[in-house]
């Protein structure tokens, strides 16, 4: 199948919205790719094109996230945006296959359709953690840590940028690009894609405050090794091999870089653990930070096309 522009999908109805998608073309069984929080689809232009050789692949904007229309944010009602999404383009038993937030849903999506998912695909969807997964620190610094990134986090929501601050902003991307090696123009498409103009005529980063915090909290109060555990098909859990940088400059670099590395220690852990007790549960270690489908899509690519096998 031949791929297509970026489309919107027919208007949907009750709590459920249209939301922009770009059908990658390709033959074969289908894969939805899921971008993270604060993300867009664009994410997965490195990636799908090393998928459609063997995938029919659709790449979706969450509601408030992109080119998609906000709307009421909840995990049910995102869920129910992505089986419309599958059963429009007539594919519901498509594979979910999703990064960091993605992850997290492509995990809800696959225990709600059993029937007809054959699984799903988690990329570094772990979010920050519980203190316990921090080895070896004092469980209150880290208790301490996870507020701060909390509080960072909803800080970041709903951005406003002046034609200045736009132009910061897509500096801070090429500092990113040198960093981690990821092509510029893969980091300047995102943030285009998730700039819009307000009706105050103001530029403002999606999603917005009020999405975005609903977001945060509704993601934070997820259990993710008890969804794994319920999982009974096949499942896919992709981790990051480096951990997130904070810069070289960065306030508390040095204790971030703490605890991340701790983090990443305790999660290894407890995925091989997880691997070793489930045999339906697959662990790919990708080279890459986070970013991992901007900065390694070679490697994402192959993680799913050998689990999608």
């Amino acid at each position: 199948m031949q791929a297509g522009t970026t489309l919107y999908c027919r208007p949907m109805t009750g709590d459920r919205i249209a939301l922009a998608v770009h059908d990658h073309g390709g033959d074969g069984p289908p894969l939805l790719l899921l971008h993270g929080a604060g993300r867009t689809l664009a994410d997965w232009a490195a990636v799908a094109p090393l998928l459609t050789a063997r995938h029919r692949v659709l790449a979706v904007d969450l509601r408030g996230h992109g080119l998609s229309p906000s709307g009421p944010w909840s995990l049910p009602a995102v869920l129910g945006d992505l089986e419309e999404i599958l059963a429009e383009h007539g594919i519901p038993g498509a594979l979910p296959v999703g990064h960091s937030l993605g992850g997290m849903l492509a995990v809800l999506y696959a225990l709600e359709h059993p029937d007809v998912t054959p699984g799903a695909v988690n990329l570094d969807g772990f979010g920050w953690g519980r203190p316990d997964q921090y080895l070896g620190l004092d469980p209150d610094l880290v208790v301490q840590h996870l507020a701060e990134v909390r509080q960072l986090s909803a800080m970041s929501l709903g951005r406003e940028l002046s034609a200045d601050g736009l132009k910061e902003l897509l500096a801070e991307q090429r500092a990113i690009s040198d960093q981690l090696g990821i092509p510029y123009e893969l980091l300047e498409a995102g943030v285009v894609r998730s700039v819009r103009e307000r009706d105050d005529g103001v530029l403002e980063l999606r999603p917005g405050c009020k999405d975005g915090l609903r977001m945060l909290a509704e993601t934070e109060s997820l259990d993710l090794f008890a969804l794994f555990r319920r999982m009974t098909a096949p499942l896919l859990l992709g981790r990051a091999l480096r951990t997130r940088p904070s810069g070289p400059s960065a306030p508390g670099s040095d204790r971030f870089a703490a605890m991340t590395g701790a983090y990443a220690e305790g999660l290894a852990r407890e995925l091989a653990a997880l691997a070793e007790e489930r045999p339906g549960v697959t662990v790919a270690e990708i080279d890459a930070t986070h970013a991992m489908p901007l900065e390694n899509p070679r490697a994402v690519a192959d993680a799913v096309l050998a689990f999608a096998s």
